[in-house]
């Protein structure tokens, strides 16, 4: 499990935000990415949303030079199974349940799992998770609950995501059990209907040089 650990740690420390997408359109991945990834965000977190999602990760994992293509909102362990076999290289879920910790175990593909409370976080510990997503962030309490637990949860580490804007990212980046932020703010739905990469490309650089 600590190798898993480790290798979630690499790809959440590439950049201090994970765009979060939802991908309507598998034509708009590549452009996307390839501006998130010129912008400096690496990692790229596509949410299985949409009936487009998984293809969207393959072409994105297969054709954008630099991604780390990532997969969210994975529900159950067939879903997880169909983000790994098209090419993702973490796997992220907004809770955890039994069956996804299992699918978890059987995969060298890394799983940020979701925890809102102390008790889901000392469950996810008893299994060997350092690193879990916290969601959602601001209406589960913020920046301000997620710091009051760095003490008595010391050693683990969060990518809060939910709610969070370039507005309120520093209040979470600066604490510290945080290692990064998730934001769907760097790829606005009108800049994507546009095909306005150079525009997304300005604000993933904006978030990328954000720090706490």
């Amino acid at each position: 499990m600590s190798d898993k650990n480790a290798k979630l740690l690499s790809v959440l420390k590439l950049q201090p935000v994970v765009p979060v997408l939802i991908i309507e359109d598998v034509k708009t991945a590549v452009p996307l990415a390839r501006a998130l990834v010129a912008g400096g965000l690496k990692a790229i977190e596509i949410t299985l949303r949409t009936p487009a999602a998984l293809e969207a990760i393959r072409a994105v994992a297969n054709e954008v030079e630099g991604a780390v293509a990532g997969a969210g909102t994975v529900l159950n362990a067939a879903q997880f199974e169909a983000a790994v076999e098209a090419g993702s290289q973490f796997i992220v879920s907004p809770g955890t349940t039994q069956e996804l910790i299992d699918a978890a175990a059987d995969s060298e593909i890394p799983l940020l799992p979701g925890a809102a409370t102390a008790s889901e976080v000392m469950g996810l510990r008893e299994e060997g998770y350092e690193v879990l997503k916290f969601f959602p962030a601001e209406q589960a309490g913020g920046a301000a609950y997620l710091k009051s637990l760095s003490s008595p949860l010391a050693g683990t580490l969060f990518c809060p995501t939910g709610g969070i804007s370039l507005a309120n990212a520093r209040d979470y980046l600066s604490l510290p059990n945080v290692v990064c932020v998730g934001g769907s703010w760097v790829a606005p739905k009108d800049l994507v209907a546009k095909g306005d990469w150079a525009g997304i490309e300005k604000l993933a650089a904006e978030a990328a040089t954000l720090k706490g």
